[in-house]
């Protein structure tokens, strides 16, 4: 936890879902007094859409690693899934769902991260596409409509991380589509079958390969995160250059 002393600044979340600004007025005891200055504007353009991640299960404790840093970086969903390279075909126990949850919650804590990663019981192949087409479904807050503050998502993303040249479009491409809602799906060791790949690409998920090296499949799925929010994060900047 990062040490603060009185007169900086840290952003927090008021129980409404407003950001705002508190100053340090004293830390005495174990007990810190601030002011709350103002809400914050926000950042430029439109706020990230939710992004989720599908995993496939890894081998062995390589699924700590991955829920950690989804939960670092922000993502909205982690949902593992059985995929046919999976070793734990059989999912997890209850052991390894609360180990899981307990990392969730130490990363935000240890990141700052204001969104509430969740995690989902792992599913198999078709639970997953069945998923998908519910988030697809879901309403989303919308803040240019108070009186009616959820509504369906206009347009979604599908991304699927594979080892063979399949992708139509590069990821900025993809991303030009202004999804408000980004789900990718990583696999385990060995990747995804040619029959998987076709399954994805049925349910209208767009193939995606990383560069011309073979990554592992948690450093895959910190890669793809990482990559996602970036472009999002940046767009308003590469989006007004395009236009210019």
């Amino acid at each position: 936890m990062r040490r603060l002393a009185p007169g900086e600044v840290f952003p927090v979340l008021l129980p409404g879902g407003v950001e705002a600004c508190v100053r340090i007025q004293s830390v005495d005891g174990g007990v810190l007094t601030g002011v709350c200055e103002a809400e914050e504007s926000g950042r430029p353009g439109r706020p990230l859409p939710p992004i989720v991640l599908f995993q496939a299960l890894p081998k062995g404790s390589k699924m700590d690693l991955i829920v950690r840093q989804a939960a670092e970086g922000g993502l909205a969903e982690v949902v593992p899934f059985a995929s046919e390279y999976s070793v734990p075909r059989d999912g997890a126990g209850e052991e390894k769902i609360r180990r899981w949850e307990r990392i969730i919650r130490e990363a935000r804590q240890q990141s700052g991260s204001r969104i509430a990663t969740v995690l989902h019981r792992p599913l198999s192949m078709d639970g997953l596409f069945d998923y998908w087409e519910e988030l697809k479904s879901r309403p989303l807050p919308d803040a240019r409509n108070p009186q009616n503050p959820r509504r369906a998502p206009k347009q979604s993303l599908g991304l699927f991380f594979h080892q063979s040249p399949l992708a139509e479009a590069g990821l900025h491409d993809y991303l030009e589509s202004n999804p408000e809602i980004v789900a990718f799906a990583v696999g385990p060791e060995g990747g995804f079958s040619s029959a998987e790949a076709a399954l994805f690409q049925a349910a209208g998920f767009k193939a995606l390969t990383i560069g011309d090296t073979v990554l592992r499949t948690e450093t895959a799925a910190l890669y793809g995160a990482a990559a996602i929010r970036t472009i999002l994060l940046e767009r308003t900047l590469w989006m007004r250059s395009g236009n210019e």
